[in-house]
């Protein structure tokens, strides 16, 4: 017989922290069954866009804002979606 997936979320809340993460990761990756992309592979995308954005910020290509302004932003964004 097949669980419900209620029945499957409170069995989930029951298990601790690591291994919700684990069965959470497992689910999520069930997503996109095609995508084969090792960790590794993740790891050094990551690395080449965040090395990639370093680069914008140190050569000056984009400007930072103060924290008060990012906040002001992301709640005005934020504000927007619960309309």
């Amino acid at each position: 017989m097949a669980l419900k997936a209620d029945e499957v979320y409170e069995a989930g809340l029951a298990l601790d922290l690591d291994e919700r993460t684990v069965v959470a990761h497992r689910l999520l990756a069930s997503l996109h069954p095609g995508d084969d992309a090792s960790q590794s592979e993740i790891d050094d995308a990551w690395r080449d866009e965040i090395g990639s954005r370093v680069d914008d910020i140190l050569n000056g290509r984009i400007e930072l804002g103060t924290f008060e302004q990012i906040r002001d932003k992301a709640r005005a964004l934020l504000d927007d979606l619960r309309k």
